[in-house]
């Protein structure tokens, strides 16, 4: 059994506390990536770090959201310096909590693709002379070459340090054993902290599944490849990603020791694990990154799962660099690219002091924590949606073209270049079919009542003397089309696609939306996330669905519902008067009570 493989091996204590009420004071960083200057820098704007690295934060809990290494060059003083905080902060009364990020959990698991050189560097005293001649040895026999032949590849992908590095990360070495002993997720006064985010994964399992289970299964794996490695089974220069597939081909010898089959069979169960995968709570980015009606009921699940109120987290950085929150201040992101070559931010802490939330920066700025701004396609820092809705509305036209409709049932559209002398812009310009009725503007108003985040800025406006809708058209974007022709690219998004359509379908059945085409069917190259175009062959005074998705299985969840129920007829009214005439605003609450009555048939999601 796995037991018997890691019983010589150094055991985390269970059960670890992991709730923590009447704390007075909680201070928040994330994403430190060995960017140790600009962490005290960030530590001492928040008051519980002094000018000669002590602790001066008396009672104040300190949380650390995980992703202490990799890129930057000073990981090791980063964990030196918070490893001494730990028992100076306990000692005045307070607490330091260092969270497990996906990045300690790949250092820990052999996954060194974003070590920086000055992260070796920082062990290269550590290393033993004889430790590296064995693993060239090693090294040379897996590569069935002369040693002279792969002398240069070995020092420059293993360089002075890599050995002694991954020997600290052992259960049993110094780090390894530091961080193993860690929790995935802390929950102070009703406030969770965790590094990816919260899950459906935690929902099912719950905060003690979490930082018993998830976090068990990492140290079993730790403990297992350490086994494996000192069997000369895997090597410490086996990419992570081979694992799977040497030990799938390991043919033992007819009188190999039961305890290194056991770590065999062992190892290829734990690589699956829940908290290796993009749905655990270290690798989601969901949270962050999927629309509203897609993630905001999930997040209340988990909430109510783990007894939270809120969560705060890391793992994605923000796009303004700043701190920012989503659902009325239940998530909250402190991603800001702390490391500033590499993610072009600085560092902030978030504080919680009662009901107070701010945030200070390195440099001691004060500020609140705005919104996540909303962005359907990428444009230019600065031109919020705000600004972008005004720049379509009175910018002035620089280009018109023509092009031609690819469905005789579709009218022509025009191509628009809109400035307003700081910024410009490319637009679809599609005329009105009727008097009072723009579907194309509706479809955007209905995307922001609903929090999809699909739907492109669309405006009214008159272009050479024809009302129409004005709808903006991101760079940097591919269609359905084209992204399936090349191999189904984007299957990786942090918002899966699988979701996103769904969500499309039944946004297309609201709004009994007749043209929607793979060409009609965009995405952010950079992100993968969906965004609908032209919504010109929409609102149509009819209930039901439209033919193409009268077999389709709808996923009206919780979300939807919500949505759903609070679009009362009035708030219909509010919003579409005067873009939707009395008919088609009758059918459209018709087509919204048919979906409520709905069953919900979801299709699964896509990992």
């Amino acid at each position: 059994m796995i037991l018997i493989v890691l019983m010589s091996l150094p055991q985390t204590a269970w059960p670890r506390e992991w709730r923590f009420d009447g704390v007075d004071r909680v201070v928040a960083i994330a994403d430190i990536h060995g960017a140790y200057d600009a962490m005290v820098s960030t530590l001492q704007s928040a008051d519980v770090l002094d000018p000669e690295l002590s602790w001066t934060g008396g009672t104040t809990n300190l949380v650390i959201v995980g992703d202490i290494l990799d890129r930057g060059p000073k990981s090791r003083a980063v964990m030196d310096l918070l490893m001494r905080l730990e028992g100076e902060a306990e000692s005045a009364g307070g607490r330091v909590h260092v969270l497990i990020g996906n990045h300690e959990s790949m250092i820990l698991t052999g996954d060194m693709r974003y070590v920086s050189a000055q992260e070796y560097a920082a062990f290269a005293e550590d290393e033993d002379r004889a430790e590296r001649k064995r693993w060239f040895e090693v090294f040379v026999k897996q590569q069935g070459a002369e040693k002279g032949a792969v002398r240069a590849e070995f020092e420059q992908n293993y360089p002075p340090g890599y050995f002694a590095m991954r020997r600290a990360f052992r259960p049993d070495g110094i780090y390894g054993r530091w961080l193993l002993e860690k929790n995935i997720i802390v929950v102070i006064n009703g406030t969770a902290f965790v590094h990816g985010g919260l899950s459906p994964e935690v929902t099912r399992i719950g905060l003690d599944g979490v930082n018993q289970a998830l976090q068990k299964e990492l140290a079993d794996f730790t403990g297992v490849l350490d086994v494996l490695t000192d069997a000369e089974i895997l090597s410490p220069t086996d990419s992570h990603y081979k694992y799977e597939s040497i030990l799938n081909n390991f043919m033992p010898a007819l009188s190999e020791d039961p305890v290194i089959m056991h770590a065999v069979s062992a190892g290829i169960r734990l690589n699956e694990s829940e908290i290796l995968g993009v749905d655990g709570p270290l690798w989601y980015r969901s949270n962050v990154n999927c629309p509203g009606i897609i993630e905001e009921h999930r997040l209340d699940a988990a909430l109510a799962a783990i007894g939270a109120d809120r969560v705060v987290v890391g793992h994605t950085p923000t796009p303004n660099r700043k701190v920012l929150q989503r659902f009325g201040g239940r998530l909250i992101e402190i991603d800001t690219g702390m490391l500033n070559f590499y993610y072009s931010g600085i560092g902030h802490a978030l504080i919680l002091e009662g009901e107070s939330v701010s945030v200070t920066s390195q440099a001691g700025v004060k500020s609140s924590v705005p919104d996540h701004p909303r962005q359907v396609g990428r444009r230019s820092s600065g031109l919020t949606t705000e600004k972008l809705q005004q720049l379509l509305e009175t910018g002035e036209i620089v280009t018109i073209g023509k092009v031609s409709p690819n469905n005789r049932k579709m009218p022509a559209r025009t191509e628009v270049k809109i400035s307003d002398g700081k910024y410009t812009v490319n637009a679809m310009f599609h005329k009105r079919e009727a008097k009072g009725v723009y579907p194309g503007v509706a479809a955007y108003r209905m995307d922001r009542l609903l929090e999809l985040d699909m739907v492109p800025v669309t405006v009214m406006r008159e272009i050479k003397g024809s009302d129409g809708s004005l709808q903006f058209m991101p760079d940097n974007r591919t269609d359905e089309m084209l992204r399936s022709l090349s191999g189904q690219v984007g299957s990786s998004s942090s918002c899966s696609i699988t979701d996103q359509w769904a969500a499309m379908y039944v946004f297309d059945v609201l709004v009994y939306n007749e043209g929607r085409s793979q060409q009609r069917m965009l995405y952010d190259k950079s992100s993968w996330r969906l965004m609908l175009s032209e919504h010109e062959r929409t609102f149509a005074n009819k209930k039901g669905r439209p033919s193409h998705l009268k077999k389709v299985n709808l996923d009206v969840n919780d979300g939807w519902k919500n949505a759903l129920s609070a679009m009362t007829n009035q708030v219909l009214h509010d919003n579409f008067s005067d873009v939707l005439d009395n008919r088609r605003l009758g059918a459209l609450a018709a087509r919204r009570d048919q979906l409520l009555a709905t069953r919900s048939q979801p299709a699964g999601r896509k990992k």
